[in-house]
C-alpha cells in the first residue's frame, strides 16, 4: 500500500487525505506468473498498479501468434482506455510475467472521484501522459536498428525487465525471433 500510497503523491498534485480515501477503493491481489488480468474480447475495467513484478500487454498477430507490446513495471499504473471509453472489447490482454503483486480499482469508481477531488482529474492526465510519452519512446528504437542493437538498448534502458522478463517475451516485444536473441545473447556472452 506504501508504493500505491507514494505513486498517488507523486507530483504532489493530491492531498493526503484523498490519496487514503481513493487508497481505501483499490483491491489488493497477489498472481502467479501467467495470470491474466485482462482478457482479450473483454471490455477493460480497470486501473493497476504495479507493486511488486512485470505485466506484459499482448495482443495476436493476423495468424495468432501472441504479440508483446509492452511491459508495465513497478510502482507504474496501466489502463485499457480505449476499450474503456469506447466500451469495445479489449484488442490487447494483460498478464503476469513474474508473480507480481497489483493493485485494482474499478475505472468507473476512479471517475466517480473527478467531481469530489478536484485535482484526481490533473493527476489521472498528467499519469496518461507520462505513459504516452513513455510508449512513444519506447518506439523509437524499436523501429530502428539491427536485432542487436535493439537488444542492446533494451538491455541498456530496462536491466532489470532482460533479468526478469522470459527470453520470448522480449524477443516478441522487439520483434525478433526467439532464436535470433539467443544467438545475440551468446554473441555477446562470449565478448563480454
Amino acid at each position: 500500500m506504501q508504493k500505491l500510497k507514494a505513486a498517488l503523491s507523486f507530483g504532489g498534485i493530491l492531498a493526503k487525505d484523498d490519496i487514503d480515501t481513493l487508497t481505501a477503493h483499490f483491491t489488493y491481489r497477489t498472481l502467479k506468473a501467467g495470470e491474466s488480468l485482462q482478457d482479450l474480447d473483454k471490455v477493460a475495467t480497470e486501473i493497476i498498479f504495479v507493486d511488486t513484478g512485470v505485466l506484459r500487454i499482448y495482443s495476436l498477430d493476423a495468424d495468432g501468434t501472441e504479440v508483446t507490446k509492452y511491459f508495465v513495471r513497478e510502482h507504474q499504473f496501466f489502463a485499457n482506455l480505449e476499450s474503456y471509453y469506447s466500451r469495445q472489447a479489449a484488442t490487447d490482454a494483460i498478464e503476469t510475467v513474474v508473480q507480481s503483486e497489483v493493485y485494482t480499482v474499478k475505472l468507473a469508481v476512479f471517475e466517480s472521484y473527478f467531481l469530489k477531488v478536484p485535482n484526481l482529474f490533473i493527476f489521472f492526465k498528467s499519469i496518461v501522459e507520462a505513459t504516452l510519452l513513455n510508449k512513444i519512446k519506447d518506439n523509437d528504437f524499436l523501429n530502428f536498428g539491427t536485432a542487436k542493437t535493439k537488444y542492446l538498448e533494451f538491455v541498456s534502458r530496462y536491466p532489470t525487465l532482460a533479468q526478469q522478463v522470459p527470453q520470448q517475451y522480449i524477443a516478441s516485444y522487439l520483434k525478433i525471433t526467439p532464436q535470433s536473441l539467443s544467438r545475440i545473447r551468446k554473441e555477446l556472452a562470449k565478448h563480454g
